[in-house]
């Protein structure tokens, strides 16, 4: 059981391993992008299942899509109005990495590396530890097909490879972020959380 200190588990995030910390929504299992395989394994989920790239800010998140002028624009009122907050956008991925845009791993999204999901949490531990690391790859802290864990305490039991923030404070709401699909002229909700776009 790896319950550590804020610093630690920062350092560990860094360093490639496993982490959990709390969110706005349900405490979050993470790594950097090009480690996403350690969730798939962690969690015994289903490659289906694409992760949710996170990061403190939106601007940290910006250069692994792709879309026109037209698009960023639509994107970005949206992103003005709802984040920080627990709506995840699911939009075109980079596919270079020529200085302005990046390319993800296709483990965050293996059975569609052409999209990817992204959000910025209305958590400030989140953010904090989120500013340090760079954006992370992330998901519910839970096993696969069962409900998300609640409390550090037990993510700590259920995942004990995984660094655990020690704090029994922002927890979050315990509701899923809404999840909506970029479909080239309009949104696609995917999956109903707290938010819905106006």
């Amino acid at each position: 059981m790896a319950l550590v200190n804020l610093e630690t588990l920062i350092a560990g995030a860094r360093a490639g391993q496993l982490v959990s910390f709390p969110t706005d929504t349900v405490p979050a299992l993470a790594t950097l992008p090009e480690k996403a395989g350690l969730i798939f394994a962690a969690k015994q989920r289903s490659q289906d299942k694409p992760l949710i790239l996170m990061a403190a800010r939106a601007e940290d998140l910006w250069p692994y899509v792709k879309g026109s002028q037209d698009e960023y624009e639509i994107w970005q009122q949206v992103v003005n109005k709802y984040w920080p907050g627990a709506l995840t956008l699911v939009l075109p991925a980079s596919d270079v990495s020529d200085g302005l845009r990046l390319r993800l791993p296709p483990a965050m999204n293996p059975n569609d590396p052409t999209t990817i999901g992204i959000r910025v949490p209305n958590s400030a531990i989140a953010r904090a530890i989120l500013a340090k690391t760079g954006p992370l790859a992330t998901t519910s802290a839970n096993f696969s097909g069962q409900p998300p864990l609640s409390t550090m305490a037990e993510i700590a039991v259920q995942f004990p490879d995984a660094l655990s923030l020690a704090t029994n404070e922002g927890l979050g709401v315990g509701v899923p972020s809404t999840v909506a699909k970029w479909t080239g002229t309009n949104w696609q909700i995917l999956r109903q959380g707290e938010i819905t776009l106006n």
